[in-house]
Formats: structure tokens, C-alpha cells, sequence
């Protein structure tokens, strides 16, 4: 069975909307010049920190983009 993906915006410079797969720990990122990633192996808390963070763009850079392996999408 495919999961279907929700995307949701966030407030980013330069992020434009993320989605989250609980059940395969997938997290796909859509920035504003265009490109899509997806990260693998995000535990729920990390997504559920991005989301609070006070900077999505700066907790991506220092705790997702160099923690998880990524590959472009999109």
C-alpha cells in the first residue's frame, strides 16, 4: 500500500513545504528554488522539532540536511 504524502508549508526563506511519513520515518522537502528531497530515516521527534523550531531553515541545516541521508527528488 503507497502512503500518500501531505504537504504542509512552513515559514521558511527557504524552505516552501515539508511532508511526513510516520510509518516509513520519510521526510520530503520542497524549497523555494524548486527542489525536492528526501530524507531518510527521520525519527518522529526530529520532524516534530523542525516543526518547532524557531528556525525551520536553520534546524534543517544542523540537525536533518547532515544527519540523514538525502537524495534529490524533484
Amino acid at each position: 500500500m503507497r502512503s500518500t504524502l501531505h504537504h504542509q508549508t512552513v515559514d521558511s526563506t527557504n524552505i516552501r513545504s515539508i511532508s511526513y511519513v510516520a510509518t516509513s520515518a520519510v521526510l520530503e522537502m520542497t524549497f523555494k528554488n524548486g527542489r525536492t528531497y528526501k530524507y531518510d530515516a527521520v525519527p518522529t521527534e526530529v520532524h516534530v522539532a523542525f516543526l518547532n523550531a524557531a528556525s525551520n531553515g536553520s534546524y534543517h541545516h544542523a540537525n536533518i540536511k547532515v544527519r540523514y541521508p538525502h537524495r534529490q527528488v524533484g
